[in-house]
């Protein structure tokens, strides 16, 4: 099945992927997942926006590389399409974007790598090696 992940890129950067790229990054961690379907946005922004977030949403008022905002919950209700979230991405504070991406989007199906035993970088590592090979994950 192919998946149905809508991506929508939001801002850029210079260095960005591009937005087939990102999209291909996104349906990756979204299948690791076994989530074929919904819809996401990255969004690429300024340090002063990014510290901005961090400010509200973490009470951390400095800038930091990516930020995630899970919307929907991750069971599917028939006839309405998922929305997965946003993902919130400063290129300035950001050593690899498509790390970002992934990391982004694994936080968006409720991994935390700062409560789990090493698996969602672990999974984010093998999505990204996947991604370099050209192949699947």
């Amino acid at each position: 099945m192919t998946p149905r992940i809508e991506v929508e890129v939001l801002g850029g950067a210079s260095d960005a992927p591009s937005e087939e790229e990102i999209r291909r990054l996104c349906q990756a961690a979204a299948a690791s997942a076994a989530i074929d379907s919904g819809h996401l946005a990255i969004e690429f922004v300024g340090p002063q926006r990014i510290a901005e977030l961090n400010a509200r949403y973490r009470g951390k008022p400095s800038p930091t590389d990516v930020l995630s905002f899970p919307i929907d919950e991750l069971e599917e209700q028939e006839g309405v399409e998922r929305e997965l979230g946003d993902v919130i991405i400063c290129p300035e504070h950001t050593a690899d974007l498509r790390e970002a991406i992934v990391h982004g989007v694994l936080h968006l199906l409720g991994m935390d790598h700062e409560t789990d035993d090493g698996e969602m970088l672990e999974l984010q590592a093998r999505i990204l090696a996947g991604a370099r090979a050209g192949g699947p994950t």
